[in-house]
């Protein structure tokens, strides 16, 4: 007998093979399952597919009692349904019937035919080889998929969130019944037009479900008193752009279940909305957003744009994918990895003067210079010149190589073209990528990918055997995926000093009024304003979450009034304080890996032998330099104090000994500019006929720029700038152009003279014989 079911089975597979499995709308379903968005299947039709978990009981019985009895008795036809059907149908008694099992409407909605006798002995056949490869269960399911609800709607699920805005499994009985009533007059009961009939015609089975002893008699009272108001509502359409995402990256996936949680979802999609739109007379008419939980890297929140159905601000881009310039959000990372490589520590003195790169010449944001300033102040107040000097020393290929290994795709495209103005913005970046990095801040610097979605959503099989339960219901609320394994980025001390310095309050990125607000939430949080103010960002992050926000426009344009701090923190505090405002009162520890010691308030370093001056700074112990400072140097002075010696011109007796200031020549540069009052070395003694070799401190020419054009016009007689920096001891400087001499200057005089068409070499050289040569083209119109 076994054998015989089993090659009848095999010879009605063979020659009948098995439909395909319907085309589902695909569906994004939040993180408890609800679902996110919705879209239009690849027939125009919404069929959203109702998983097994969201069958009531009360569904399941209404649908089985009115469809089919003995649903759970039959191999797929029911022989005395058919003899008692075409009795009657033969005797043209009552209403003309098929006696169709819910597995034969199944087979004839997946192979939709005339209802003919042969089609309807082919639906039979179909309904046995249905019985042999599904469980009752999952036939029940593909019936509930695929019965109709008048229009392009289709299936229970669809109809469930599409008339009454709830998945199948959260409706009332009264709701559940009207469901199961409509397939069988789809076109005569139409919801939200035929409201009044379909009630009459939902009382009437629940007065017989009522007979039947279907369900309580209590809840069948209540049923019946259930008004019917309602109407056609548009499809779920939550998180638009990660929605359209998910789809592309899974394709043919009936549900995609994403990380997202509804409520935060709603909310910055709210807050968003409404912050642009009080934008919008500034000319800023977009943003972008991203949250993330930091224990498992999911994405809770992704907001592509502030209104994705608006075409003129071009909403439909995507503000979470879309590479713009990041500003001054990749600092943090730069000081973290000098502090790896024992460059700096955060009271490290870093110059933040007027300095030339090989031609590049970065400034602040505010075009002002502070002289020097230590490394947690110049983060702080995200200051561009120290952030290239350390860039400068630590090296751009180290840095871009991290940026690499932190996901940064466009950086990793472009990175044989990257130079110093990287750490400023000159390279391209996405807000997930810079979220990404501040989360792996917040990780204590273990770098790993963002988590987009849960465990996959089950599918129907194609093959199994009768009672076999193959597709298994999912969860009610998908657990969140596991914590990701991540990658040492940076290390742990490093992360912690950079939150630490990030956390600080007194720094010029706090809006205005935030001063001593109640509201500002305790994060750490860095801002970046992009070149020509085209793109505000800001980017913070508690042990719970990290926050991102591009605020701008995306056809480029800047505004005035488009700034990181101004602009893009706002909105981050407004979702900490809306997402987060629950989290755990906790901050961040120093690993034990971090230590303490003393150092030279002028500049951050161990203190040598004249730093009377000293505070408390964090360190690395084996990897922080251990280099003592030299903030001052000794001099040999003449008894009245007028001349300098060196060593080889010092007398045997009468001279001196006094400590200057041992200052970068670019220090001293710009506190003669600035008219700052220092302590000046004498100059050298002129009888030394010693002339010092020394490169390393040889005049430093910062105008012209090296291998740099200059175009003049003609008419104007037009000047060229020489100006250099120089070594303290240093009083006078001698240019020479293509080795003419041209003048003799003071060290911190700014020279103009008509250069020639054509090459050039400028040379300066100071007054212990040091020398430095740039070339440069003149050209003329």
């Amino acid at each position: 007998m076994v054998g015989l079911l089993v090659g009848l089975g095999w010879a009605l597979d063979a020659g009948f093979p098995l439909p395909p499995r319907p085309q589902y709308s695909p569906v994004v379903a939040a993180a408890d399952g609800s679902v996110l968005h919705a879209f239009l299947n690849p027939t125009q039709k919404w069929r959203m597919k109702t998983e097994l978990r969201e069958i009531t009981p009360a569904l399941r019985r209404a649908i089985i009692y009115k469809e089919d009895r003995y649903f759970y008795y039959h191999c797929g036809i029911n022989p005395l349904a058919i003899v008692h059907a075409a009795g009657r149908n033969l005797a043209g008694r009552g209403r003309t019937t098929g006696a169709s099992t819910i597995t034969m409407q199944v087979a004839r909605l997946l192979e939709p035919k005339a209802r003919t006798w042969p089609n309807k002995l082919g639906e039979m056949l179909r309904a046995v080889q249905l019985e042999m490869h599904y469980s009752k269960a999952e036939i029940l399911q593909l019936y509930l998929n695929l019965v109709p609800y008048g229009g392009n709607v289709e299936g229970v699920k669809s109809a469930a969130l599409l008339y009454f805005q709830q998945p199948p499994d959260y409706l009332s009985l009264a709701q559940t019944v009207t469901l199961a009533i409509i397939p069988n007059r789809p076109r005569a009961l139409v919801l939200g037009r035929s409201n009044a009939a379909i009630l009459q015609e939902r009382n009437r089975w629940l007065r017989r479900f009522k007979q039947a002893g279907l369900f309580p008699r209590q809840a069948i009272a209540d049923a019946l008193l259930e008004p019917l108001d309602v109407q056609r509502h548009p499809a779920p359409a939550r998180a638009p752009h990660l929605a359209r995402r998910l789809v592309r990256q899974f394709p043919g996936q009936a549900i995609v279940a994403s990380t997202l949680q509804r409520g935060k979802q709603t909310r910055a999609e709210d807050l968003t909305r409404n912050y642009v739109r009080r934008l919008h007379p500034l000319g800023i008419t977009n943003a972008a957003v991203l949250v993330v939980n930091n224990r498992t890297r999911a994405v809770e929140a992704y907001v592509g744009s502030a209104d994705f159905t608006d075409a003129l601000s071009q909403g439909q881009n995507d503000g979470v994918q879309a590479v713009r310039s990041p500003g001054s959000t990749l600092k943090p990372l730069l000081y973290a990895l000098a502090m790896d490589k024992g460059l700096v520590t955060p009271k490290r003195q870093l110059a933040d003067v007027p300095t030339n790169f090989s031609g590049y010449q970065p400034e602040n944001f505010d075009r002002h210079c502070q002289g020097e300033v230590p490394l947690d102040r110049a983060l702080a107040y995200s200051l561009n010149i120290p952030a290239v000097r350390v860039l400068a020393e630590l090296g751009v290929p180290t840095f871009t190589g991290k940026l690499r290994a932190a996901g940064f795709r466009s950086v990793a495209r472009n990175d044989s073209r990257l130079g110093l103005s990287t750490i400023l913005g000159g390279c391209g970046a996405t807000l997930e990528e810079l979220t990404t990095l501040y989360v792996t801040i917040a990780r204590a610097g273990q770098y790993a990918p963002l988590q987009w979605t849960t465990a996959p959503a089950a599918r129907l099989p194609t093959t199994g055997s009768r009672g076999e339960q193959k597709a298994q219901p999912a969860a009610s609320t998908p657990a969140a995926p596991p914590p990701a394994r991540g990658t040492t980025l940076i290390s742990a001390a490093s992360a912690f000093l950079v939150t630490d310095i990030l956390a600080q309050l007194t720094r010029p990125d706090l809006p205005v009024g935030y001063e001593t607000s109640r509201h500002l939430p305790k994060i750490a949080w860095k801002t970046g304003t992009s070149y020509g103010r085209r793109d505000a960002w800001s980017i913070g992050y508690n042990q719970e979450y990290t926050i991102g926000v591009w605020v701008g426009n995306f056809s480029g344009q800047g505004s005035p009034a488009l700034t990181g701090a101004d602009i893009a923190t706002p909105l981050l505090f407004d979702l900490f304080n809306t997402l987060a405002y629950n989290s755990p009162n906790t901050w961040f520890q120093p690993p034990a890996s971090l230590d303490f010691r003393l150092v030279c308030t002028e500049t951050g370093l161990p203190p040598g032998e004249s730093c009377p001056n000293q505070l408390i700074d964090y360190f690395l112990p084996g990897i922080s330099t251990g280099q003592r400072c030299q903030h001052q140097r000794e001099a040999l002075l003449s008894a009245d104090g007028q001349v300098m010696y060196c060593r080889a011109c010092a007398p045997t007796a009468g001279f001196r000994r006094e400590r200057y200031p041992n200052l970068l020549p670019e220090v001293l540069a710009f506190k003669e500019a600035q008219g700052i009052p220092y302590q000046r070395l004498p100059p050298h003694n002129p009888a030394c006929q010693l002339v010092s070799g020394a490169r390393d401190q040889a005049p430093g020419i910062t105008s012209p720029l090296a291998n740099t054009e200059y175009v003049l016009n003609k008419g104007e007689h037009q000047q060229l700038l020489l100006s250099c920096t120089t070594g303290n001891e240093v009083r006078q400087v001698y240019w020479y152009v293509n080795d003419q001499f041209l003048r003799v200057a003071k060290a911190t005089e700014r020279v103009f003279f008509r250069p020639p068409p054509g090459p050039l070499k400028i040379s300066c050289a100071d007054d212990h014989g040091r020398n430095t040569d740039v070339r440069v083209r003149i050209s003329e119109f």
